[in-house]
């Protein structure tokens, strides 16, 4: 690997110096296109997506109904299984009281809503409401509850499993409960599992090597997220994102010629956001508070993750967002704002036409510079 240079923090700790999604730029080339010749699709295992997005799984930007939604605009819905659809039979009126929470007591009564046990049955029954409508269908599940929930995740027909947590290793130790083995796991699964968050080269790689068709790059929660503040532990993305593609180059090499994708997921809050990710060196983005500003998202302008509502140490908020469009608008525009909440995948269009280039995989080339 490439000697990065430390920076000497204090006399007896060094440290590497990383970047975020801010502190870089894109450079245009020589040649520019027309946005109509570009091609945002992008395709992992056997199927094929007309966008490079992935919606995150969270209450408060996928029920069932958007996830359809998502998947017929050529995006790929992730339905968060542990989430308020498969604990109650309608959550419609929980979803509008969290939105209209307010003060101290807030996280204290999400906590309360969440214990509501998980129902298999209403897995299956969300998966079937999505399968129905013709779209591929994806569900996640936290790392803890995956060997609980895994067969009936699959016995419903899901199309990718995604396991996501804050931090999830292919070495999980624990003295109290006999880890989740992702090598097995995944072998023995008959559909493609995405995995993640890694933020590292070592640990993506570790993560490639259990057979995982992707790897979520980040923390997840976003715009939500207070991982940084309540445990100290944070990522600046685009060196996440870099050093995880430099994985999936060495790791390519190492299988005779495996390619897993590598998706980021976390600090995408804007269109600018994404094309620097694709930059980066990730074939897809997950996002999720960019949705959450659509006028037709369950969380009603509201936005949180299953951080927020930990038991023990919540780590997430729960954040409010002017809503600007409805989630096509959001997705194709037009747009009314200039600040890149809006015309996510036409402003990638835009990025990649303006420096020339036709397909995801030639714009993970393009020059970036620290700004």
């Amino acid at each position: 690997m490439t000697c990065v240079t430390e920076i000497e923090i204090g006399r007896a700790k060094r440290g590497r110096r990383a970047y975020a999604f801010d502190d870089i730029a894109i450079v245009p080339s020589r040649r520019t296109r027309d946005p109509e010749e570009v091609s945002t699709a992008w395709q992992i295992d056997a199927y094929r997506f007309e966008l490079p997005i992935l919606a995150a799984p969270m209450d408060s930007v996928m029920s069932p109904a958007t996830a359809i939604a998502f998947g017929q605009f050529g995006g790929l819905g992730v339905l968060n299984l542990e989430g308020l659809w498969t604990r109650y039979d309608d959550p419609t009126d929980l979803l509008e009281e969290v939105a209209g929470l307010t003060g101290p007591d807030a996280v204290r009564r999400m906590q309360e809503i969440y214990t509501e046990p998980i129902r298999a049955e209403l897995i299956s029954e969300r998966i079937r409401q999505v399968r129905d409508a013709g779209v591929t269908v994806a569900g996640s599940l936290s790392p803890q509850r995956t060997k609980e929930f895994a067969k009936t995740v699959v016995d419903a027909g899901v199309d990718m499993f995604v396991i996501r947590g804050t931090t999830v290793s292919a070495e999980h130790v624990s003295a109290q409960a006999e880890p989740l083995n992702l090598k097995e796991f995944i072998y023995e699964l008959d559909v493609p599992v995405i995995v993640g968050g890694c933020a590292t080269y070592q640990a993506a790689l570790h993560l490639m090597r259990t057979g995982a068709a992707g790897v979520l790059v980040g923390f997840g929660g976003g715009a939500a997220h207070t991982t940084r503040t309540v445990l100290g532990v944070a990522v600046p993305m685009a060196s996440a994102v870099a050093d995880v593609a430099a994985a999936r180059r060495d790791y390519m090499d190492e299988s005779g010629g495996r390619y897993v994708h590598v998706i980021a997921d976390g600090s995408i809050g804007r269109s600018g956001d994404i094309a620097k990710a694709v930059a980066c060196g990730a074939d897809a983005v997950m996002v999720g508070s960019p949705l959450a500003r659509a006028t037709d998202a369950p969380g009603r302008g509201f936005h949180w993750g299953t951080e927020a509502h930990h038991s023990e140490l919540p780590r997430g908020e729960r954040v409010q967002f002017d809503t600007v469009g409805t989630l096509e608008q959001i997705l194709f525009g037009p747009s009314h704002v200039a600040d890149g909440t809006m015309n996510l995948v036409g402003a990638l269009r835009r990025a990649m036409a303006t420096t020339g280039y036709t397909e995801l995989k030639e714009f993970q080339r393009i020059e970036v510079v620290v700004s």
